[in-house]
């Protein structure tokens, strides 16, 4: 699935769950708080930002590695840092996904 096609869906739930229809059902409820953080799907992207942004940065240095420009040790710590970060990013996904399987089972 493409990153911005499902940041797009993400940030069009944010919107629908923040509908006035639910504060007007309440009948002069209070308003729900106003946002203090980044957005679920800002996060998600600066997430994805900064894994791809490690992934390049290991395979950079693996290329200088493999030309003799860069130092054994330097390209191993970008190698494992860009497979840590890689292995949340599919958590990540794997968790979104479940949750979303779920909530299409749910009967209306």
């Amino acid at each position: 699935m493409d990153l911005n096609l499902a940041l797009a869906s993400i940030r069009g739930f944010d919107r629908v769950g923040n509908s006035g229809a639910a504060s007007g059902a309440a009948g002069g409820a209070a308003a729900p708080a106003a946002q203090t953080g980044p957005s679920f799907a800002d996060a998600l992207q600066n997430a994805a930002e900064t894994t791809v942004g490690d992934l390049r940065n290991a395979e950079k240095l693996s290329m200088q590695a493999l030309t003799g420009d860069a130092d054994i040790r330097e390209v191993t710590d970008a190698v494992m840092s860009a497979e840590q970060n890689l292995q949340a990013a599919i958590a990540i996904r794997d968790k979104i996904v479940t949750a979303f399987l779920e909530i299409s089972r749910m009967q209306i």
